[in-house]
């Protein structure tokens, strides 16, 4: 009886992993990133999505963002940094950050995470709401948590 409930346990808890495991899918993913330079060759403000630049050049060495299809959002950034000003080399005054998925023209926000002087920083969590599947034209911006919620970054999409 003992020999026979230990099997029946452990095939569903086999079983219940086997759920858990494909529960949640890949989404998007986003590894490697551009700064922002707010001013457009042409002169115009590099707004995206409606989302105002940071005021001056930024730079960001690497990023690696995975969004699963429930909403659960890891993303990983070293070297966001300024390219500009007396603070050159450094995340300046802002202190926290968090990411912005755009589908199509519909925002899902992370939530905030510290950012260090260098520009690392890590956001775990969940999204604002859960994203539609697919997600069409998919986007990615890093922004300040403070202030006019500018961006800094943009995410480089994968295939």
């Amino acid at each position: 009886m003992k020999r026979a409930f230990i099997v029946a346990a452990t095939s569903f808890a086999t079983f219940a992993y086997g759920l858990t495991a494909t529960a949640t899918e890949p989404l998007v993913r986003f590894e490697g990133g551009i700064g922002v330079d707010p001013v457009a060759n042409t002169g115009v403000t590099n707004t995206v999505k409606g989302v105002p630049p940071g005021g001056v050049p930024w730079a960001i060495q690497k990023l690696k963002v995975n969004i699963k299809d429930d909403g659960s959002i890891s993303a990983s950034g070293e070297g966001l940094v300024l390219a500009a000003t007396d603070n050159i080399g450094t995340r300046g005054t802002i202190a926290q950050v968090f990411a912005t998925l755009f589908c199509g023209n519909d925002a899902f926000n992370s939530p905030v995470a510290d950012f260090s002087v260098g520009g690392n920083f890590d956001i775990r969590g969940m999204l604002s709401a859960v994203p539609p599947a697919p997600c069409a034209t998919p986007r990615l911006l890093i922004r300040r948590a403070d202030g006019n919620h500018a961006w800094f970054a943009a995410g480089t999409l994968v295939d």
